[in-house]
């Protein structure tokens, strides 16, 4: 899937999801849950092993 196609389906600018996609940006939690919706993935999966917030 295109960043194109993804932010369509995210419902997000395509300039945002480049910039997340590059680190120039940070995900808010929103925009994570729309991302994983448009890829059909489960947000589980995708935030699995990531370090405890502190």
């Amino acid at each position: 899937m295109s960043q194109e196609g993804l932010a369509h389906e995210a419902g997000l600018d395509r300039s945002y999801v480049g910039r997340i996609e590059r680190g120039e940006h940070n995900l808010t939690f929103v925009a994570l849950v729309k991302l994983c919706r448009a890829m059909k993935c489960d947000i589980a999966a995708v935030t699995a092993g990531l370090p405890p917030f502190r």
